[in-house]
């Protein structure tokens, strides 16, 4: 049922001028979803209110509620043709009132980890890009269908958004940007070993696919069971609700998806925030705000101001480097880290990266480096590492794992979860192997403290063919260009 609803709004966003892309789907499913799925968090809590003698007051005003506009239902339990609302009269409520009704939320609210604030945030910060009534009205009915108050159908719809923001990495630049591919994140939050109770931190978030998939990882009871951890207790699930996750995303569209995926998950009030974490004075952070865990995959080769390269001790425009910085300094001391950034950080020569390299192998114990293929990231075209390090210790030995999938990696043939299967096993203990080596901290550059990925177990020798062979072959080849030719003239 599912599954069926979410192509039939694809389909009718279609015939849509204003959305033209994957991003533009989905970002007006999420609002849509989002007010469905508050109307039936509303309706959860009133029920609950009632069976304690207790009102229930709603967060929103009784027109504003979805029951009211999008679906207003007679008493068979159908919809109400006669008030709801459709065509023009549908845009003009929904674009004209609903959207600066819930826009006003944001200054009513007590903070910026309440369900108030995020609903004013998220209207404040997307547009209803669906012009006709008729169109809207279609899509509101299929919403309408879906049900997920249950942890089942929760479950369910999560895997469906999941899949929608990985058709929308796979549209673009813009959508890769907030798409890590869940099979190398799920490696690295094992590599990590998150606890209930320590909170878990991604500046850079995205569609919060780090905060989901450490969620799923600590609440899972199959896997929870492999690791041997006990059932959960209401009080752990009120920790991972209120006091686990934290996250902040610049961009409008992965905010708003952010807080749609994690709400999916099962996480009521996401602790995201929307802004940039570049603009943080990095001496201004102080114990009280750091985290126990950070795992991230920050942008790389966008290019930051002057003023705000002015908040990080090691100047640089590239963000990456910007962010590789504040995630060690939001690290508690004895916190664990797991961040990708591109390979060329290992070896660049110039100042920054030298500096930065410095700063993460003095002041933290950079333990695991895992090499990522080509194709890893769908659409970027840079290869990229894992870096794995604790804090407050300096880095003693580095081990290295160079992952082969022994194919090309493509959006036909992406990387799975089979893939990293042997690299978290064997780092369990940080064995060598062929893939896989151990390079002291003794043996590193001081002055470059580069850390290039050269594999001592690099296969078979290259054996390199004689310059004179190479000539003879070329000699070859021009004289097969000859005959072709010959033949192309005799033909005309």
């Amino acid at each position: 049922m599912f599954e069926q609803a979410f192509k039939n709004i694809d389909d009718v966003l279609w015939k849509e001028a204003g959305c033209t892309t994957e991003l533009d789907y989905t970002e007006q499913t999420s609002w849509l979803l989002f007010l469905k799925y508050l109307d039936g968090l509303e309706q959860d809590r009133a029920d609950e209110a009632a069976l304690e003698g207790k009102r229930y007051t709603y967060l929103l005003k009784k027109p504003y509620r979805w029951e009211s506009w999008a679906a207003p239902k007679g008493k068979d339990g159908k919809l109400d043709h006669n008030t709801a609302m459709t065509g023009d009269d549908l845009v003009e409520f929904v674009n004209g009132k609903l959207f600066p009704y819930l826009h006003g939320f944001k200054l009513k609210a007590s903070g910026p980890n309440t369900v108030e604030y995020k609903i004013g945030q998220i209207f404040g910060e997307i547009k209803n890009k669906v012009s006709s009534g008729y169109n809207l009205r279609e899509i509101i009915d299929h919403i309408d269908e879906l049900r997920f108050r249950s942890q089942k159908e929760k479950h369910e719809l999560s895997h469906l958004y999941e899949a929608k923001i990985q058709r929308m990495g796979n549209a673009g630049r813009n959508g890769g940007e907030y798409y890590t591919p869940r099979p190398l994140i799920r490696a690295m939050v094992q590599v990590v070993g998150p606890q209930i109770g320590e909170q878990i931190y991604d500046g850079a978030c995205g569609s919060a696919g780090f905060l989901c998939e450490s969620f799923e990882y600590l609440t899972n009871e199959k896997e929870r069971a492999k690791r041997r951890k006990k059932k959960l207790t209401t009080r752990d699930l009120k920790t991972l609700q209120e006091r686990t996750f934290y996250g902040k995303e610049k961009k409008s569209l992965a905010y708003v998806i952010a807080i749609m995926n994690m709400i999916l998950h099962g996480i009521e009030a996401p602790n995201i925030i929307h802004t940039n974490t570049l603009t943080e004075n990095l001496a201004d952070i102080q114990d009280k705000d750091r985290f126990d865990v950070v795992l991230a995959n920050p942008p790389f080769g966008g290019k930051e101001r002057k003023e705000v390269q002015q908040n990080f001790p090691i100047r640089t425009g590239e963000t990456a480097f910007l962010f590789l910085q504040h995630f060690i300094k939001m690290l508690k001391a004895g916190g664990r880290g797991g961040v990708v950034i591109k390979n060329t950080f290992l070896s660049n020569t110039d100042n920054a990266s030298v500096s930065l390299r410095k700063l993460l192998t003095e002041s933290c114990n950079l333990h695991t480096v895992l090499d990522c293929p080509g194709g890893t990231f769908q659409g970027a075209g840079v290869k990229t590492v894992v870096l794995f390090f604790e804090k407050g210790a300096p880095t003693r030995k580095v081990w290295f794992y160079q992952l082969d999938p022994g194919r090309s990696l493509g959006k036909t043939n992406p990387l799975n979860d089979d893939d990293l299967t042997e690299f978290v096993k064997l780092q369990k203990k940080l064995t060598d192997s062929d893939k896989s080596w151990t390079v002291d901290a003794k043996d590193i550059d001081p002055t470059t403290f580069d850390l290039s990925v050269k594999n001592p177990n690099g296969g078979e020798e290259v054996v390199h063919r004689s310059p004179q062979k190479i000539m003879d072959e070329i000699a070859a080849l021009d004289g097969e260009s000859a005959e072709v030719l010959t033949t192309i003239r005799g033909l005309l």
